[in-house]
Order: C-alpha cells, then sequence, then structure tokens
C-alpha cells in the first residue's frame, strides 16, 4: 500500500477555494446591493443570483468529486467528539451550500423574476408559483440559511487556526498547500 495522501488534489482545493472566494463576493455583491438604488441595485443583484447558481453547480460538483476522491483521514490522535464535529461540519456546509442557492432561485421562480445568468442566457425558472407571498418565506430561509454559513465558517476558521497553532499539525497544510508541512 503507498503513503497515505496528505494534501487535497488540485481539483479539491480548486473548488473549495473557488467556493470560499464565491461566498465572500456573494456577500460583498448583496452588500452593495443593499446601499445603492436604481439600475445599478439590480444589476448587483442578477450578479448575485448569477453567483449563487454557479456556486450551486460548483457544491455539486465538488460532492460528486468527493464521493470518488474520499477525504484525506483526520489525525489519528484527534478526539472522536472533533472527528464527529469536522464531518458533521462538513456536510453541514454541503447543506448551506445547497439550501441557500436553491431558496433564492425558489424565490425568483415563485415570484416569476427572470434570471439572467451573467448576462448570458436566461437561467430557467422552476415550476413552482405562490407569488410574492412564497418568495418572501423562502427569502426567508435563504436568510436564516446564510446566518448558518457564517457560523460555519466561523467555525471552520476557528478549527483550522486552532490546528495550525495550537495543535501544531499537518490539518492545514492540506488545503493550503504553500504552508510548509511540519515533520
Amino acid at each position: 500500500m503507498g503513503e497515505p495522501r496528505n494534501r487535497y488534489s488540485t481539483v479539491s482545493l480548486v473548488l473549495h477555494w473557488g467556493i470560499a472566494a464565491a461566498v465572500l463576493i456573494q456577500v460583498l455583491l448583496i452588500t452593495a446591493h443593499e446601499n445603492t438604488e436604481g439600475p445599478l441595485s439590480g444589476q448587483f443583484v442578477m450578479l448575485h443570483k448569477s453567483l449563487g447558481l454557479t456556486i450551486l453547480v460548483a457544491t455539486l460538483a465538488r460532492i460528486g468529486w468527493r464521493l470518488a476522491h474520499p477525504a484525506i483521514a483526520l489525525p489519528s490522535d484527534l478526539p472522536r467528539w472533533q472527528r464527529l464535529a469536522a464531518r458533521a461540519t462538513h456536510v453541514l456546509f454541503y447543506l448551506a451550500l445547497i439550501v441557500i442557492p436553491m431558496t433564492g432561485w425558489l424565490a425568483s421562480s415563485a415570484g416569476g423574476r427572470a434570471i439572467q445568468w451573467f448576462g448570458l442566457f436566461e437561467w430557467p425558472l422552476l415550476p413552482i408559483g405562490g407569488g410574492r407571498e412564497a418568495a418572501r418565506g423562502l427569502m426567508a430561509v435563504h436568510g436564516l440559511a446564510v446566518k448558518g454559513l457564517y457560523v460555519l465558517i466561523a467555525l471552520h476558521v476557528l478549527a483550522a487556526l486552532k490546528h495550525q497553532f495550537i495543535d501544531r499539525d499537518n490539518v492545514l497544510h492540506r488545503m493550503i498547500p504553500l504552508i510548509p508541512r511540519r515533520p
């Protein structure tokens, strides 16, 4: 049997950091929308929707890749509760990164609001009704899921920093290869 992998594949790294960057851009886009008016505000919303759908597709690709290429084993000395917390956090990340864009897409569909994917083509709306009332309810779920995502991001970053500076293991090196591997 070969030596165990000590870092994630390039595809995993690109999907991880690409989705992370897209989520950050989403926050900036919605903040820009909230602080502008008129056509510019609408352009920020359309970019937000386009990028959200891109995150959905990238997340589904990441799940597919992960199923075909299982995660690197966690350090053997990691307590059981930390292993369970790590797995639960990753599952919740995938769930949030599906629920958030899906509720946005469903809300646009319920309200009959077209989505121009980066101005290139019209993204199909889902065949649901309900009008503005349904759209508002879906956007409430969307907002709640975003808040949950913020909590997950904070936990994820804190855990990564703990591994790097307290545990001093190579967990962070696996996702940021520029960080030197400790012996």
